[in-house]
């Protein structure tokens, strides 16, 4: 268990060690270039301890990476263990805090689902900014919450299915036309709110100019494209099948499974331009058993290196810029956070889906099942 809240005159020195790289440099494990891993050195004292932190996640490939980036060196610099469970439902939250049993100190979340948890009440502990380091931007930043990867949502398309030119934008993706062939987009089910913004920039706003969305101009633009739409994807594996079967020639997608497809010799292509950056949290319970150490290991795991880890463990993106400078060029250029891509997406404004979500899906789902 925690000992108790951190010295105000500690927190400063650990800001002060944060900032400046931890003092001491990283190094790379002698392995092989493609599966070496920065390592941390150094963390400072602040975050040391002892006792437990009992993290919630989503299993799988995406958990493993955070057990490799985070969980596992956590634990051998810090003195703290770390208890992982793989099924991060933000239901469980709203149990666990009403009741006052409390099986969780950490959970990886929406920054959307976690508002909608706080309009309900009181579910999370403010983050103590004072650790974190300085290459998280504020955009990543919320009160009782802070962002620590990125994801995006994108075009994915068959490499050999045109000739005679690459699709580059949504209104390319709506020119049945010029590309020709099935398509396959996002509708319910999936945990996530249906694609307007693509709809729009199909129309021709621009992507700073989205928000807030309209909707109705959104859904006469998916009149536009829904007889091409062969199959409205549930899960984020059947994109990925569609275009290994060629049922489709181009689909909305997850990026990161794309990479998985191309890796398995699929000649398939992701278009980063107007794709949607999202990302997901760590939000510490209200009332916490293992406060402080929940607080530690957010610190820790938004540290440049681990964050460097994390992306080089699982194609995602990180949320500190500092991170890039760890992360081979090659490994870097297929990342939602590189700057040349990350340049090209257009950031989810939660804000605006949280006040609006509700009615935009119910407007969505009716459209679609009509």
């Amino acid at each position: 268990m925690d000992k108790g809240p951190i010295r105000a005159i500690s927190r400063r020195r650990a800001v002060g060690l944060i900032t400046a790289g931890l003092v001491a440099p990283s190094v790379i494990r002698p392995a092989a270039a493609e599966a070496a891993l920065p390592e941390q050195t150094t963390i400072p004292d602040i975050l040391k301890g002892s006792g437990e932190v009992r993290i919630a996640s989503w299993g799988g490939s995406y958990q493993a990476a955070q057990q490799k980036a985070w969980f596992e060196p956590f634990e051998k610099a810090t003195g703290i263990k770390v208890r992982a469970f793989p099924d991060a439902d933000p239901a469980k939250v709203k149990a666990m805090v009403d009741t006052g049993n409390l099986e969780w100190d950490v959970i990886s979340a929406s920054r959307r689902a976690m508002m909608r948890l706080n309009s309900r009440g009181s579910y999370f502990e403010s983050i103590d900014y004072s650790l974190i380091d300085d290459g998280v931007a504020k955009e990543y930043r919320f009160d009782y919450g802070i962002e620590m990867m990125s994801w995006a949502q994108v075009m994915g398309y068959r490499a050999d299915a045109f000739r005679s030119a690459t699709p580059a934008s949504w209104a390319d993706f709506w020119d049945t036309e010029k590309f020709p062939g099935n398509r396959a987009m996002y509708g319910i089910g999936a945990g996530g709110p249906p694609e307007m913004e693509f709809a729009l920039m199909a129309a021709g706003v621009p992507a700073d100019k989205l928000y807030p969305l309209d909707v109705d101009k959104a859904l006469a633009s998916y009149d536009m494209i829904k007889k091409s739409v062969v199959k409205w994807w549930e899960t984020g594996a059947q994109p990925i099948q569609m275009l290994t079967d060629r049922e489709v020639v181009m689909t909305t997608v997850w990026n990161g499974r794309m990479e998985a497809l191309k890796e398995q010799g699929v000649p398939a292509a992701i278009c980063w331009n107007q794709g949607l950056l999202r990302r997901d949290a760590w939000g510490i319970l209200k009332g916490a058993k293992n406060k402080s150490n929940a607080m530690k290991f957010v610190a820790y795991s938004m540290m440049p290196i681990p964050q460097a880890r994390f992306a080089m463990s699982i194609a995602y993106g990180t949320t500190n810029e500092g991170a890039n400078k760890y992360i081979p060029p090659e490994r870097l250029a297929i990342l939602p956070s590189s700057p040349e891509i990350k340049k090209q997406l257009v950031l989810v404004n939660d804000d605006w889906w949280f006040e609006n979500g509700a009615a935009t899906q119910a407007k969505f789902n009716k459209w679609l099942l009509g």
